[in-house]
């Protein structure tokens, strides 16, 4: 079971760069783990620290100006290889969704699986909660999944965003595949008692 996602309101984190793919987000030389733990430590290690380990002054997670549970990204966030360790390196370092203008598919279906949320919003709207972040890093977005529905609180916008309706079902009620298939064992059980009856 994974944390339920119902309705977030949080500061975010904004990284106004496009074309970020997964090796920026998890270099593949942190990819022979086998189990979730550290991958946040590494979330966008390349950009976080110099060649020698320290932290890079002005890149935005080494910085107390921006804090958050959103990451607002870029467009086409999440290109590149199919990795999965790329949602598990953001949800390790806390975030819980991921706002950008449009996501690599195979990066989209990784989220949604690892309980983190990918909102894709219009460019204008986008280009509006970076502004908003800018002006103010106090200022929060509202997500409720359950409406489909973005708001930027800074200016009182709101979009609403496409998700996929088992996906949707999953992260509502904290839900991986195999959680799901669970869920249903009861109805999977009298269909399969059902279809033996038809054969007799």
């Amino acid at each position: 079971m994974k944390e339920k996602f119902n309705t977030l309101t949080s500061t975010c984190v904004p990284l106004p760069l496009e074309n970020v793919d997964t090796d920026q987000i998890i270099p593949a030389r942190f990819l022979k783990a086998t189990t979730r733990d550290g991958f946040g430590d590494n979330l966008f290690r390349d950009w976080r620290y110099d060649d020698s380990g320290h932290p890079v002054p002005n890149f935005v997670l080494n910085g107390n100006r921006y804090k958050g549970q959103i990451l607002v990204a870029g467009k086409n966030f999440g290109s590149g290889s199919s990795r999965e360790h790329a949602a598990w390196a953001i949800t390790g370092y806390g975030f819980r969704a991921v706002v950008s203008s449009f996501f690599a598919d195979i990066f989209k279906n990784n989220s949604m699986n690892n309980g983190l949320l990918p909102v894709v919003v219009t460019p204008e709207f986008l280009a509006g909660i970076f502004r908003s972040v800018e002006a103010d890093p106090r200022a929060t977005l509202t997500i409720d999944l359950p409406a489909q529905a973005i708001t930027n609180d800074a200016t009182g916008q709101s979009e609403r965003f496409d998700i996929n309706a088992y996906k949707k079902d999953c992260l509502v009620n904290g839900l991986d595949d195999i959680d799901y298939l669970l869920s249903n064992k009861s109805r999977i059980e009298a269909y399969e008692q059902r279809q033996k009856e038809q054969l007799l």
